[in-house]
């Protein structure tokens, strides 16, 4: 369970690169890599496993499912319990991205150590911080240093006003900035994490303009799971996450960077309707850029994502608290592999309603953390998708016959 850099996919794209991408779109090593990860490979290794190194936290963000805490908890994973997670997960058949998150990952001593060690054993690591004075420019340099492939930065407003009521810090947002400018100018690959909300969801372009300035890899947009801190009240329902993902979809062809969403899958949907109109567009206008080839394997909770809680109980994913097993009683990889619930989630014939109907439900299958949060069943349908699949759609029109 982790903050709104929830499941955030950390692949750089080509530089100046204009690409479209959904969740899971993209993956270490870019194109090359991601062609290796398929809906059958995820059966035995996840593409994304993330450590909650820590709940402690300086900040107070509105929307947080862990509701974080000042002090670390004595029952954290010790440095040896966590290399020896690690070790672990170097033994899957396609070793994963590692993200560590928290919490702030920054109030571990061991940082940087564990950094270094997952590196030196051949994983890609990404870190996703709280944006505090602990992210020094001399932190940055030793991430790098230590060889870090991406730091993910939260950004929830074009201004500091919107951003800093969301974090429940002030100052907050210039310190995101400033994390941005400093890696950009010490060469770290970053990118930027938003939760979209009613209160920010208006300045979508003036973020995408604004982060296009610290040329960053990936803008990530975290649509919201009502759970911890967050309010059904601060999500955005089906009707307006399709209005949304038509602006992020615009932002896609407009921005240098990865566009792609987070706990939205059916933006892949949208995307897939869409790209046809603007791959003809492009033909028509000859300034407008034409949209890349669409690759996504369908990751999603439990589908290509792991989550290891700072005490070490196994989840599908940070929003979907459906324990999976415990390390190191049980092996990470056994427990992804071999777990009722992770081999469950792997099975889009599990989806219920008008998602086991849906023609998309092989590369979408809808927030199953959302409809666990909402309906307290994970295999029922999206709560925010407003689509009608084919199927459904004509079974309405025999009814109306």
């Amino acid at each position: 369970m982790i903050t709104s850099a929830n499941r955030d996919t950390f692949g750089v794209p080509p530089a100046g690169a204009n690409r479209l991408a959904a969740q899971g779109a993209s993956a270490p090593g870019g194109a090359t890599a991601m062609a290796r990860r398929t809906r059958k490979s995820f059966d035995h290794s996840p593409m994304l496993v993330f450590y909650e190194l820590t709940r402690a936290c300086d900040l107070v963000c509105l929307h947080c499912r862990a509701c974080a805490q000042p002090k670390r908890d004595p029952a954290e994973l010790k440095t040896a319990e966590s290399k020896q997670m690690i070790d672990q997960l170097t033994r899957f058949p396609d070793p994963p991205m590692l993200v560590l998150t928290g919490g702030d990952p920054f109030k571990r001593a061991d940082l940087f150590e564990l950094v270094e060690y997952a590196v030196d054993r051949g994983l890609a690591v990404s870190i996703t911080p709280s944006s505090t004075p602990l992210v020094t420019r001399e932190a940055i340099a030793r991430l790098r240093d230590a060889g870090i492939s991406r730091i993910a930065v939260s950004v929830d407003g074009a201004d500091a006003e919107t951003h800093d009521r969301h974090r429940g810090v002030v100052g907050s947002f210039a310190r995101c900035l400033e994390i941005l400018q400093d890696a950009k100018e010490l060469g770290v690959p970053t990118q930027v994490n938003t939760t979209i909300m009613p209160n920010n969801v208006h300045q979508i372009e003036a973020m995408g303009d604004l982060f296009a300035k610290y040329s960053i890899a990936m803008w990530s947009s975290f649509f919201l799971i009502p759970v911890g801190r967050a309010e059904e009240s601060s999500r955005l329902n089906a009707d307006e996450c399709e209005a949304t993902f038509a602006r992020l979809f615009a932002q896609s062809r407009k921005q240098p960077y990865l566009v792609k969403t987070t706990e939205a899958m059916h933006y892949r949907r949208y995307m897939i309707q869409h790209r046809r109109d603007a791959v003809d567009s492009a033909t028509v206008d000859k300034k407008a850029p034409a949209p890349p080839p669409f690759i996504t394997a369908g990751i999603n909770d439990g589908k290509g994502v792991m989550f290891v809680s700072h005490t070490g109980v196994v989840y599908p994913a940070g929003f979907l608290p459906v324990v999976c097993g415990t390390f190191p009683a049980q092996n990470v990889v056994d427990i992804y592999q071999k777990s009722s619930v992770f081999r469950a989630l792997r099975d889009s014939e599990r989806l219920e309603g008008k998602c086991g109907q849906c023609e998309f439900r092989q590369v979408c299958g809808g927030s199953r953390a959302r409809a666990y949060a909402v309906t307290g069943n994970m295999f029922s349908a999206e709560p925010d998708c407003s689509y009608i699949p084919k199927p459904v759609q004509g079974a309405q029109k025999c009814d109306v016959v």
